[in-house]
């Protein structure tokens, strides 16, 4: 019996550890382009807000900086609030809205984390929607 609950308990350790949490998206991402990092906290109700934490400088227009580049509607876009209103349901969340800086438009939005611990965003016209796969910033 001792042995069917230890091998019962480490195949569930094993496993358990092979999938992550879809409805854990907290944490820091680095988005497809690399070039900016969004970090995904708690709103304060226990829903995901997501702004942008980090701005490389390769690449920006001559004079302009990570701390002072501004999206389409004049903000700075270093600590822009990017993604927020999510709702939490069984697989995921949704209900959400994902800002675009560089079109200056807000669009509805998913998010989920996959298996492998990278994060689904999804940002939604009507039906129609986009993925991108962000992941994890590591030290």
């Amino acid at each position: 019996m001792k042995r069917m609950i230890l091998a019962a308990a480490l195949a569930s350790a094993i496993c358990g550890s092979a999938s992550a949490d879809p409805l854990n998206v907290f944490g820091t991402f680095k988005l497809p382009s690399g070039k900016s990092h969004i970090e995904i906290a708690d709103c304060g109700d226990g829903s995901p807000c997501g702004k942008v934490v980090w701005i490389s400088p390769d690449g920006l227009p001559n004079g302009a900086s990570p701390d002072t580049i501004k999206d389409a509607n004049g903000a700075k876009i270093l600590g822009l609030r990017l993604l927020h209103s999510f709702e939490r349901k069984t697989s995921d969340w949704r209900g959400g809205k994902i800002y675009d800086p560089e079109e200056g438009k807000t669009y509805a939005s998913r998010l989920k984390r996959l298996a492998n611990g990278n994060l689904e965003v999804k940002g939604c016209i009507g039906p129609i929607c986009q993925t991108q796969i962000w992941k994890p910033v590591t030290s």
